[in-house]
Formats: structure tokens, sequence, C-alpha cells
């Protein structure tokens, strides 16, 4: 073939297997164009800013988000580990429900309730304080409206737990009810609840008689508000304990588990609910899809089944309802249009 004057067969395949791969990193790359080792140096080394530093930034985005991730559990071992602490070293003594119902009876103990008000409006003990360490974020700046947005989007329609704020205050409603000798007996709904807890906090210090100081904790209970809201957990009253036991209380008594694990008869009740049902909320406990309902049912029968049966048969026939409505209103719509 060379001597009529034709390229050589290898030269053919291998012009042919150049002009393929231009096309296919020209189809890759849209408009940007392949590079030609017969340009120039700068040519070749054109870098793609954009998608360079698209993909910079969302590795940085995600190293922060690493490191969030990182302090966020090294804060929750060390809040576990200080109310652990307190516990075992006796510094804050455990109690059952119906043990401190015995010991409100016996012994007059002061029972603090530091439950939000959605919580205890529902259901208390009777002669009971109440002063909340976390209570119902009333605020309507923008902050608190997107934390608002956020909880509900992130579970508060079907859990019914509300936006929550640290009262930073509460220690000093403490100490102006009761002195530093009283014996008090804190409670919260749900107990201790910690694998679920995400915060971010400052890092520990210690004071001189090796407790943390009282600023960094009301650090740490209001990064902790930011999520408490949309998570399913509840530090509550282990966190007023350290607070309290910090500022010189040193007769508290802790209800373990909570006013939810306490029977009927425990202690004495006052509200229109039973203790197990006043922490839930929201769409699943209309439905009654909840654990404490479905124990509920267990125990009386059929009747409380039917109840929440029907209210489900009902959310589909509404649901249903405003799918057809829906429907006829656009295809009127369409009609008006078309005329």
């Amino acid at each position: 073939m060379e001597a009529l004057g034709h390229p050589p067969l290898n030269s053919l395949t291998s012009c042919r297997r150049h002009y393929q791969g231009q096309q296919h990193c020209t189809r890759l790359l849209g408009t940007t164009r392949c590079l030609n080792y017969s340009e120039p140096s700068s040519v070749k080394c054109r870098p793609f800013y954009g998608t360079r530093h698209r993909g910079l930034n969302s590795i940085r985005v995600q190293a922060v988000e690493e490191d969030d991730e990182v302090r966020q559990m090294k804060d929750m071992a060390a809040a576990r580990k200080r109310w652990e602490a307190l516990v075992r070293e006796e510094k804050v003594k455990v109690l059952t429900p119906r043990e401190a119902g015995y010991a409100m009876q016996l012994s007059n103990k002061t029972l603090l309730d530091v439950r939000p008000s959605t919580e205890h409006k529902k259901a208390w003990v009777k002669a009971s304080t109440r002063i909340p360490i976390f209570d119902v974020d009333s605020r309507f700046d923008a902050g608190t409206l997107s934390r608002k947005v956020t909880n509900f989007m992130m579970g508060g329609w079907w859990s019914g737990v509300p936006t929550l704020s640290v009262d930073g205050q509460f220690l000093s409603k403490v100490e102006e009810k009761f002195t530093k000798d009283t014996d008090l007996i804190v409670a919260c709904q749900k107990g201790l609840r910690l694998s679920l807890m995400r915060t971010s906090c400052t890092e520990e210090s210690e004071d001189t008689d090796g407790m943390i100081l009282q600023v960094e904790i009301l650090s740490f209970l209001e990064n902790l508000a930011t999520e408490l809201s949309y998570l399913s957990c509840d530090t509550k009253s282990l966190a007023a304990c350290e607070l309290l036991h910090n500022a010189g209380y040193r007769n508290l008594f802790w209800i373990q588990g909570g006013l939810e694990a306490a029977d009927e008869g425990d202690l004495e009740r006052e509200g229109p609910v039973p203790f197990k049902l006043a922490g839930i909320g929201g769409v699943s406990e209309f439905l009654g899809w909840t654990d404490q309902q479905r124990v509920a049912a267990a125990k009386e029968g059929w009747g409380y089944r039917l109840v929440f049966s029907a209210r489900l048969v009902g959310v589909f026939l509404v649901a249903d309802a405003l799918l057809f409505g829906a429907q006829q209103a656009a295809r009127y719509l369409q009609e008006i249009r078309s005329h």
C-alpha cells in the first residue's frame, strides 16, 4: 500500500481510534475541548475550574460534618460519664416511681417537676413543684421560626414534640423556693435516653473542686435544646440534678425511668391522662400508633382499639375526599381555560 501512495493500514486504524477518542471526550465534557497533544502546553493544562471548585467545597462541607459528628459523640460520651458518676458516687440517689411516692408520703420530700408545659398539663404529681429546665419556645424571631419549621419537618408533626429552649433562670428559680438542705426528688417524663442525643457543647473545664462550671453546663443545655425538639430523647432530670449538685444541693433524688415508668397508684396523680401517656402527641397519638398506646390497648381490650381504628379510617376518607376534590377542581379549571 505504501507503494501505491497510501498510508499503512496500522496508521489508519490509529487515526480512527484517535478520532473516536476525541468524539467520546467531547460527549463527556460537552462544550469543553478535548486535550490535543499538538496544542500548546498552556492549553493542555487548562483546569476545569467550576467542577473543581464545587468538588473542593463539597469535600470541605463533608469534612465539617464529620468533625461535628465526632465532636457530638465526644460531648455525648462526656455528659453520660458525668451523669453516671453522679449516680455511681451516690451524689444523686436513684428511686423508682413507687419509692418516690412513699418518700413523699412518709418523709415529706418535695418532687421537683422539670418537664415542659406540654407534658405537665396532661398529668402531674399532686403537691409537686414545677420548674422546667426546658420549656416550649414561644419566641417568633427569625431564628426561632427556622427551628420551629425544622422541628416540624423532622418529625414534630408526627410525635407532637414542640420546639424547646433552656431556661437560663432555672437555678435561680429553684434557689428562690428551696434551701440547699431541702430533699428534692427530680422528675422528668421519660428518664435518661442518651443513645439518641446529639449536641454541640463547649469543651469541659473544671473548677477547684473538680466540678463542671455552671456556665458551660448551661451552654451544653442551650445547644441540646436545638436538637432535643425533634429527637426522641429526654435528659432533663439528670441535667437538672447536675446543675443543682454543682450549686450546693446535696439531698438529691432521681426517678429512674421518669414519670412514664410509674404505674397507677405509685404516685398521686392529677390531670386528664395517665403518666404513661403524658409525653406523646401529634399524629401518632391521634392514630394510636405509639408504644404507650399499644400497651394500653392490650390492657383495655377491643373497645380501646376500635376508637383508633375508626380514626384511621376517617383519615383515609378525608384524604380520599381531598384528592377527589383536587381532581375535580383541576378539571373545572381546565374547562374554563378551554372556553
